[in-house]
């Protein structure tokens, strides 16, 4: 019962076992999160994604091991992490909504350098959650860098 729970959370309600883009799919989960969380205050936002990061590393070990699998593709809820570290800090807007959303896909797809690395040297769940965090830094600062360059403009 236990380990079914656990799965049914790191594939993010079964969104994870889709045929195609189970990441994609993910990452929108997050970008209903931030939707919830948009009026909670900059402090009760970082709570949330703490909270959430700290709850996912262990959810994604779990359900891996279940799985049998060091990172199945199937467990999306570290891409719901990833997400609202990318979205964090941003104003709310349809725009940045969705430039982060993409931003973030691309940086969780092309896994620049240190994201490959932390995400096959950290163990278990730290890896699995760990290198989507890193990939929603980068998209982070990609997002505050293209708003800054439109209000410089």
């Amino acid at each position: 019962m236990k380990n079914k729970l656990l799965i049914f959370l790191a594939t993010g309600a079964y969104v994870g076992l889709s045929p195609v883009m189970p990441g994609t799919f993910g990452t929108l989960w997050g970008l209903g999160v931030a939707l919830l969380a948009r009026d909670a205050g900059t402090p009760a936002q970082a709570l949330i994604i703490a909270s959430l990061i700290a709850v996912s590393v262990y959810i994604t070990n779990e359900a891996a091991n279940a799985l049998g699998q060091k990172d199945p593709q199937r467990i999306v809820l570290d891409e719901t992490c990833g997400y609202l570290v990318a979205f964090f800090l941003l104003p709310f807007s349809v725009f940045n909504l969705i430039s982060a959303f993409f931003l973030f896909r691309f940086f969780d797809i092309v896994k620049p350098w240190p994201i490959r690395l932390i995400e096959n040297k950290l163990p278990g769940g730290f890896g699995i959650v760990g290198d989507d965090v890193l990939a929603g830094v980068y998209a982070n600062l990609c997002a505050q860098a293209i708003l800054l360059g439109t209000c410089l403009s």
